[in-house]
């Protein structure tokens, strides 16, 4: 069995500090449709960007996209990215984003970073997302889908 690539985990602070200083950095999100219709999206307009919509797996049935690397790579050529692109992937809490990091890496691109608590967090104590961490909670721009 081969080890896991390691990737870096980088806060959503300074994940929209890299997204507003490179131009050439992306925001991967891989939710589902259903989360980024109910839940809402990074709002990248203020820096003249979108995010990039990949789903890692279905809902409601959670299964893994199996063309996940080739739909990314498929959406980042229109938009200039290349291999050596830095790429930010975020989920809900940053489980899957680390997955999808890791198989974007494996499929040739050099610079995946994981948004470390994605775009809600954890759960608090009432067992509720987006108060303790994350995209929403750190106040970062954000629309309803």
């Amino acid at each position: 069995m081969s080890a896991e690539v390691p990737i870096e985990s980088i806060s959503v602070d300074e994940t929209w500090e890299r997204l507003k200083r490179d131009a050439s950095t992306v925001l991967i999100d891989v939710r589902t449709i259903a989360e980024w219709a109910y839940v809402g999206l990074p709002d990248l307009t203020s820096i003249n960007k979108r995010p990039v919509l990949v789903e890692w797996q279905s809902f409601p049935d959670e299964r893994l996209n199996t063309a996940f690397a080739d739909r990314v790579a498929e959406a980042l050529g229109p938009i200039g990215a290349t291999q050596d692109s830095e790429l930010f992937f975020i989920c809900r809490s940053g489980v899957r984003s680390l997955k999808a990091a890791r198989a974007m890496t494996a499929a040739g691109y050099s610079r995946c970073r994981n948004v470390a608590d994605g775009f809600e967090g954890p759960l608090d104590t009432d067992r509720h997302r987006g108060r303790l961490a994350g995209w929403k909670a750190k106040g970062l721009p954000w629309v309803q889908g």
